[in-house]
């Protein structure tokens, strides 16, 4: 089941880099590979990598035409599947013009950093407004040291951010966004029993 308000996105600009410098990052070939199969398990409507560099884009395009209708498609179906929700954007801008057309009206959009001392939007309250249906919700994923301050403050939501039990906090994005996938729109095991189904396989 797909959640058709629920988007995400992976910004390769504008993007901090360790001595807080605005940059574009490059990208990594697995993260299209796992983005896309965490998307695709969790409902998201659909996954934007945003870079400005075309050589960039045009390998995200390679990546996901071997998989959706190269000769991947035919070796692993369900990887053909999974790269059907990504998407590319040049500019952050060009994204929210895209979502916007698609619902007449832009998405709300939802922060995400390691950094924050403040949030004003848990896991399970981004959960119910996405499935409330009402509004698109676009969570920002920042790569290299995360989002630009600007993109944080403008954002409409910040979300409560991934803690574990140590000091160490220097996740993948990939590693973050799929946490927060799940966090969001996972099911739990117990749960589903206590309804009578089985948990799914892994």
């Amino acid at each position: 089941m797909t959640h058709g308000t629920f988007y995400i996105a992976i910004l390769h600009y504008p993007v901090y880099d360790k001595n807080r410098e605005i940059v574009t990052t490059s990208i990594t070939p697995i993260d299209v590979h796992d983005l896309a199969r965490a998307a695709k398990t969790y409902g998201v409507r659909r996954c934007f990598i945003v870079t400005p560099l075309k050589s960039q884009r045009r390998l995200i395009q390679l990546i996901v035409d071997h998989w959706a209708t190269g000769y991947g498609a035919a070796y692993n179906a369900t990887r053909r599947e999974a790269m059907e929700v990504i998407d590319i954007s040049p500019r952050y801008e060009d994204m929210i013009a895209e979502i916007t057309r698609e619902w007449g009206r832009p998405p709300k959009t939802v922060a995400t950093s390691a950094r924050l001392a403040h949030h004003d939007l848990d896991f399970e309250g981004l959960r119910e407004r996405i499935l409330a249906g009402k509004d698109p919700y676009l969570v920002l994923f920042g790569t290299g040291w995360g989002l630009v301050e600007e993109t944080i403050r403008a954002a409409d939501f910040r979300l409560e951010p991934l803690r574990g039990p140590t000091d160490y906090n220097h996740l993948s994005v990939r590693s973050a966004a799929s946490i927060v996938m799940d966090r969001v729109m996972g099911t739990r095991c117990c749960g589903e029993r206590e309804q009578g189904r089985s948990p799914g396989r892994h």
